[in-house]
């Protein structure tokens, strides 16, 4: 491991940098394919809301794409040209902007150059950005082989910034669960951390044939986290497909490996009680006896919670193991849980927290 994976941060960390040193200097975030590296902008944009954000998209754009020619001006009969830029990079609007330039390291040449002003110095042209707005930029890992370089003067520009591609149950907190994904698909996320390993630590392909290795001899589907949301969208349609028509949609999703072992398990969500037996009769509720059937309950539960069966649930979930219970309450307390002030201002919730010994108080705003 060198020293730039070793100090690898993820996406929370990388925020915060950004939103600190942004105005002043441009990070790139560096990391693999399908981690959220483009999803940044909707983090950023939440975090500053008086800041109009930017998307623009290096692969779309091709010499000319950046700024044109603005003729015929004068001045005392001298004439000039001005530059009009791309509206995409916001420098028209003379308004604190967050600007993102996604895919930089995809960049034809020409692209590449013509921004590396508004990356240093926040110009364009005859445009300064607002002092206060932030710029950074995407790239995916030079050991991807997907077609990212950067050229040395460029690199001196900007802030590199390498990321690390999210644990398993990282995926699962922060984004997961407060997304809405398929809660038999959290399972067995939550069971399979190797669907988040990262072909840098792995040597062989043929160890984890679950995730993109540029060493693969084959170019089949992969999982990643952006995958991963893709195949929930599918199997929340589930029930319209045939079994054969859903594998096969998985395959062309997350490949075989990866599809033929989520069938497995979806197969085993199928079998789960209903919420609305959990609601009417949490005590007498089936509760399943293999330990990834109670972890589906529990993220559908999570998932699915409101205040009007917040105690019914309380009922039922103490019935399941010890473990089962401390998933789901550090799933609820987590800070981008979207339902965290209904769960933790109730009384069984507060109760149960008291007497397992969490030492935390419930969120009484």
């Amino acid at each position: 491991m060198n020293a730039q994976q070793m100090y690898a941060q993820p996406m929370s960390e990388a925020e915060n940098f950004i939103v600190r040193v942004g105005t002043k200097r441009t990070v790139l975030l560096e990391g693999p394919m399908g981690c959220g590296k483009s999803s940044m902008l909707n983090g950023l944009a939440a975090r500053l809301p008086n800041h109009i954000p930017c998307y623009f998209d290096c692969t779309t754009k091709v010499s000319g794409d950046v700024a044109i020619p603005n003729i015929a001006h004068m001045d005392n009969g001298q004439g000039y040209v001005t530059y009009l830029t791309n509206e995409e990079l916001g420098a028209h609007l003379d308004k604190p902007i967050i600007l993102m330039v996604d895919e930089y390291g995809k960049a034809e040449r020409d692209i590449k150059n013509s921004l590396l002003r508004i990356l240093l110095e926040r110009k364009i042209g005859s445009y300064t950005l607002h002092p206060d707005s932030i710029v950074f930029a995407t790239t995916n890992l030079g050991a991807e082989n997907v077609g990212d370089m950067l050229p040395n003067h460029a690199r001196n520009r900007i802030t590199i910034l390498r990321l690390k591609k999210p644990t398993n149950m990282e995926w699962l907190t922060d984004f997961a669960i407060p997304n809405g994904l398929d809660p038999v698909l959290c399972g067995w996320a939550k069971d399979n951390a190797q669907l988040f390993h990262d072909f840098q630590d792995v040597s062989n392909p043929e160890d984890n044939p679950y995730i993109f290795h540029p060493q693969a001899p084959n170019s089949e589907q992969f999982v990643t986290p952006r995958s991963l949301h893709a195949a929930s969208d599918i199997m929340l349609q589930r029930e319209h497909f045939s079994d054969d028509m859903l594998t096969s949609g998985l395959i062309g999703t997350i490949g075989s490996s990866a599809a033929l072992l989520l069938v497995a398990q979806i197969k085993l969500g199928d079998q789960l009680p209903s919420m609305e037996s959990i609601k009417n009769d949490p005590t007498n509720a089936r509760v399943p006896d293999k330990p990834a059937a109670v972890m589906m309950i529990v993220y559908k539960a999570a998932q699915t919670m409101g205040r009007d069966w917040i105690d019914a649930w309380m009922t039922y979930m103490e019935r399941l193991d010890k473990e089962a219970q401390g998933v789901f309450v550090n799933t609820v307390r987590h800070d981008k849980y979207p339902h965290r002030k209904i769960v933790m201002t109730n009384a069984k919730f507060t109760d149960w927290c008291m007497n397992n010994g969490y030492m935390f108080a419930a969120d009484k705003k």
